[in-house]
């Protein structure tokens, strides 16, 4: 495939459905900018002055969970990352699809660029490696309840880094030990903070939320050519999808949809034979197109909005917002998704 002169770059540029898939297709190539490797290396630098003075900071020197209030001495900061990702590494059933694995490399990467993760300037490298190789993890498609974020599946998406688990490539799976002859990789050890930081966040439904976002806008589309075609098929009326009535209701969604259906029996000879015709007007099924499929196309916007939102956002935690503050919060929840991804799978059906 061809790839594009200008790179995307994480961290800095807008990340859309469209730009992810194409990433991930080998039509856009990623890199890092110098401001923003700087902000890497200042956010990991915070870390590491937090580990040197003691003060303890949920997730870089206390346990996870119900053992936040457990410290952890410096010398095994370093041990409790790697143990996070295996024990973490409990997911089951078949293994998710290549392309969306890919994708979670690809939206892992994107937040971690932003520079609020403490994570080392190699460990995101190494990640990209993976994306512009083509080496991509195997991970479960059961284990995540989205509300502590997608701890498992991420979990099995980076036991590579830290040489373990298992990766499709160059068309045969393979155990990272057998990646690491074949490239001369070698097993990154994770600093404080970065076990943490990879597996906290919401990259396993909002991959599936890129999908989601792609797939049913095919649907969309689809759906309003072949309400165009029955239209046309049975003579109906093109008044029911004047601008002049939905602009009296405006909703998106319903703007659209009667305008690209206007658009499409433009010119069409079968309508004209409907101009003085004795019809008074067309059956529900025809003339509520743009109310039921607009509906659907209002909710897939909704969809769209949000996904990108999370796409360009920081979900892992704790936040390292700067020298003086280190917050513990929420972002790694994956309500905001979730609730839209189910309202999404309605309009669809619809």
């Amino acid at each position: 495939k061809t790839m594009s002169v200008q790179a995307f770059k994480l961290g800095e540029d807008w990340l859309t459905s469209g730009k992810a898939l194409a990433i991930s297709n080998g039509e856009i190539s990623v890199a890092l900018s110098d401001e923003t490797r700087q902000k890497i290396d200042k956010s990991w630098s915070i870390v590491q002055r937090i580990v040197e003075k003691g003060q303890p900071i949920y997730g870089i020197n206390t346990g996870f969970g119900p053992l936040c209030t457990t410290k952890i001495s410096k010398s095994e900061t370093n041990i409790l990352q790697t143990n996070i990702l295996q024990s973490h590494s409990v997911g089951v059933g078949d293994p998710i699809a290549k392309d969306i694995a890919k994708l979670m490399l690809i939206l892992k990467a994107q937040s971690l660029a932003k520079g609020f993760s403490g994570i080392a300037l190699k460990t995101l490298e190494r990640i990209i490696w993976h994306i512009e190789n083509d080496a991509i993890p195997i991970v479960p498609s059961q284990g995540s309840v989205g509300a502590s974020g997608d701890l498992a599946p991420l979990s099995h998406l980076f036991l590579p880094l830290i040489g373990l688990g298992k990766v499709a490539y160059k068309n045969e799976i393979i155990t990272t030990a057998t990646l690491f002859e074949k490239t001369e990789l070698k097993p990154i050890e994770l600093g404080p903070k970065e076990g943490l930081a990879l597996i906290n966040g919401t990259q396993f439904i909002a991959a599936h939320g890129v999908m989601a976002v792609t797939k049913m806008h095919g649907l969309l589309a689809q759906a309003d050519i072949i309400g165009a075609m029955m239209i046309e098929g049975l003579q109906g009326s093109v008044k029911p999808f004047y601008n002049e009535l939905h602009a009296l209701r405006p909703f998106k969604g319903n703007l659209h949809v009667a305008k690209r259906v206007k658009k499409l029996l433009k010119g069409s000879e079968i309508m004209e034979d409907h101009i003085d015709c004795e019809k008074v007007q067309d059956p529900y099924s025809i003339r509520c197109i743009p109310q039921v499929h607009g509906a659907s196309r209002t909710a897939w916007l909704h969809l769209k909005e949000l996904v990108e939102v999370e796409l360009n956002s920081v979900t892992d935690n704790p936040v390292i917002i700067d020298e003086e503050l280190t917050i513990s919060g929420g972002n790694f929840h994956g309500q905001p998704l979730a609730m839209a991804l189910d309202y999404a799978c309605l309009a669809a059906s619809e």
